[in-house]
């Protein structure tokens, strides 16, 4: 694959400013407000409902903020159509021409943009060799698989070099190993272009394997906006932190403002709390550190192997389940029937709120 030179357009900063967006008496967006930097991948990541496309709509132009602003380089974008917005966009779909070749699918915004036939040719060819089809350029796409395809669509959304590019969950409709690549494909191709990207999935993993920064959005809100490794280690939120990665939730007792009892540990804790008072933290699989012993309070009901790392299903005394994430090799004497002592990594835990529970059915 040969490289492509950097967009012929320099890459644009975004900001959402306190938007809403209601229709009728759905509350879709409820007050958005996100800078993105020029050249930054930014994914929204959330629940069916949360608002995330519809927030990639109001920044394509194809739908209107009710109230509050969208700019783009600093200037209001809502007078601009979407076709004036220097904007390519990749949606689930594919969306591509089924009577054009895969270079006619490529070259088609150029043609509407006055380029010279064969300067559209030349382009075509470029993006489908750096996308990986120099070799499919005729093709039609029911002669393309879906993975094949969706690359047609993302070098047809990089043909007019635009300064943001929008993907409306690219991957979804594929399966895993051809999501995976397309993946890397899409983060590779974003950095060599420097191209402003919003990536809206519902896939925690995509989000963040790929992202610079992950954008966790409910009931169109924000919750957090961080790099990938802070927001799965440092959420901002109880939402968060169970929407994002496998939490556990974890009877404990408030042992003063700013430490709670778990078991025989007292442990510092993101939130408040008070001496006595019954509450839930939230611990991640790879937090919970097992043992055998004969005398252990948990026992291991069943094992998953995840190849590097084994996550243990353990049953707590009251019946309640545990998760523990331990290497492999340790969890070959883990089997099911054996008894275990269990703890916690000695770092903050976060308080749970049940009333911030996700799943996954948030209404738009």
């Amino acid at each position: 694959m040969t490289a492509l030179p950097v967009s012929e357009n320099v890459s644009a900063s975004v900001s959402f400013a306190d938007v809403h967006r209601h229709y009728g008496g759905v509350h879709a967006l409820n007050g958005l407000s996100l800078n993105i930097d020029p050249g930054e991948f930014i994914a929204l990541l959330g629940p069916s409902g949360c608002g995330k496309t519809t927030a990639l709509r109001i920044l394509a132009g194809f739908d209107h903020p009710s109230t509050g602003t969208v700019l783009v380089d600093g200037k209001d974008a809502s007078p601009i159509p979407a076709n004036k917005r220097d904007m390519g966009m990749v949606f689930q779909s594919y969306s591509l021409f089924p009577t054009m070749s895969a270079q006619d699918n490529v070259a088609f915004g150029l043609g509407l943009r006055g380029r010279p036939g064969k300067r559209r040719r030349e382009r075509a060819r470029e993006l489908l060799d750096m996308v990986g089809l120099a070799e499919h350029v005729t093709k039609f796409p029911h002669q393309l698989s879906g993975g094949q395809q969706q690359r047609v669509a993302l070098a047809r959304a990089l043909a007019i070099a635009p300064r943001v590019l929008l993907l409306d969950e690219p991957l979804s409709a594929l399966d895993a190993k051809v999501r995976y690549q397309l993946r890397e494909e899409i983060r590779r191709i974003q950095l060599e272009l420097g191209v402003t990207t919003v990536f809206v999935t519902h896939d925690q993993e995509e989000a963040l394997a790929i992202a610079d920064r992950v954008a966790v959005m409910r009931k169109g809100r924000l919750e957090q906006c961080a790099p990938p490794d802070q927001v799965y280690q440092r959420p901002a939120t109880p939402f968060v932190a169970e929407f994002v990665g496998t939490m556990n939730r974890i009877a404990a007792t408030g042992v003063d403002r700013a430490h709670v009892r778990v078991g025989d540990q007292v442990l510092r804790c993101d939130g408040e709390t008070t001496e006595g008072a019954a509450v839930t933290v939230l611990a991640r699989p790879e937090a919970v550190l097992v043992s055998e012993s004969a005398t252990g309070a948990a026992e291991v009901v069943r094992a998953t192997f995840y190849g590097a790392s084994t996550r243990l299903f353990l049953r707590q005394p009251g019946g309640e389940q545990l998760l523990a994430d331990v290497a492999s090799h340790r969890a070959a004497v883990l089997t099911p029937g054996t008894l275990v002592e269990v703890s916690l990594l000695d770092r903050p835990v976060l308080l749970a709120s049940d009333a911030e529970r996700p799943d996954g059915s948030d209404a738009e």
